[in-house]
């Protein structure tokens, strides 16, 4: 009987990571393919036949497959959906023309959407790609990249995991956006998205030796403890306060302070609340008291608290040893 082998691949891959029978396939039988890529120099290359259709190819390949017992189709990047289903319906009608035979040479692995994130920011940034992205800089995208995590956290706090896909996906760009721009920066200063990602990989292996290295796990707690000690070998710092993000919201900025110091052991008084019987209660109306308030004067709430923040880390630093 007849054969036609439709032979899948990744375009994601290099041309010659192809499985030894997809290899074996290829150089025992005529392949066809509707263009030229670097798979077809591959395969000319290992000693292939390859044959280029500039017609029908369902007709070519029944010929093909009559002439020689075995054909391969060489389908494309999307994998020839039309195709297979037109001579799948054929050899339906008339099962004795040939046998069909769907085989994956290579097949993306798991991240391989990536690698097309990455070529299309390549395009993007390069001269002839569009002039906004090529206008931008760390500083100028700076607000974009906040903006995308705030909605990235919307999704999350709303439970829509099909928008947090979405937002996750804009908080992507903005990563691979900067790791592009950042190929551009001056001699020596340069850094693409792989010394990212591999800075990621290293930090991560570094800071789980519990599955990288086989040491023991522990509790959650013994894990999370030990972390700190790796993170604080990695970056030595003078005070509690070090690595904390200045620029993150007032509110967010107050709590992580507090928590920092709290963790270190120190007592530090607080500037002191008014004296109410119900804290909770108390806590929410002398809030919105206070936002009220600001709005009322001309002033920012955020811009108020941020400042005051700032004023008592300067109090923790000075409390320490």
């Amino acid at each position: 009987m007849p054969r036609i082998v439709l032979l899948v691949t990744s375009p994601r891959l290099p041309a010659g990571l192809l499985t030894a029978a997809a290899w074996d396939v290829v150089r025992a039988a005529p392949v066809l393919a509707a263009t030229e890529s670097e798979l077809t120099t591959a395969i000319r290359v290992a000693g292939g036949e390859v044959r280029m259709l500039d017609g029908p190819a369902v007709p070519a390949l029944l010929d093909a497959a009559a002439t020689h017992g075995t054909v391969v189709w060489l389908a494309g990047p999307a994998g020839d959906e039309t195709l297979a289903r037109e001579l799948g319906l054929r050899l339906a009608r008339e099962p004795g023309l040939a046998e069909l035979e769907l085989m994956y040479g290579s097949w993306d692995p798991p991240g391989a959407r990536l690698l097309d994130a990455v070529a299309v920011l390549d395009r993007l940034l390069s001269p002839d790609g569009d002039p906004w992205k090529r206008a931008q800089t760390h500083r100028s995208l700076a607000g974009f990249l906040l903006e995308e995590c705030y909605e990235a956290y919307d999704a999350i706090s709303a439970g829509d995991t099909d928008a947090l896909r979405e937002e996750l996906g804009d908080v992507l760009l903005q990563v691979v956006l900067h790791a592009r721009l950042a190929e551009e920066l001056p001699e020596g200063e340069r850094w693409n998205v792989d010394d990212v990602a591999g800075g990621l990989v290293d930090k991560m292996i570094r800071r789980n030796p519990h599955v990288f290295a086989g040491a023991e796990a522990g509790s959650l707690e013994e894990i999370t403890a030990n972390w700190e000690r790796i993170k604080q070998a990695e970056k030595p710092r003078g005070s509690v306060l070090d690595g904390i993000a200045l620029s993150q919201p007032a509110l967010a900025l107050a709590a992580k302070i507090l928590e920092r110091s709290a963790r270190a052991g120190l007592t530090v008084p607080l500037p002191p609340p008014e004296a109410q019987p119900d804290p909770e209660s108390t806590l929410g109306a002398n809030l919105l008291a206070a936002v009220a308030q600001a709005g009322a004067s001309g002033l920012d709430p955020e811009s108020a608290l941020r400042r005051t923040a700032l004023r008592y880390a300067e109090t923790v630093r000075a409390a320490e040893p």
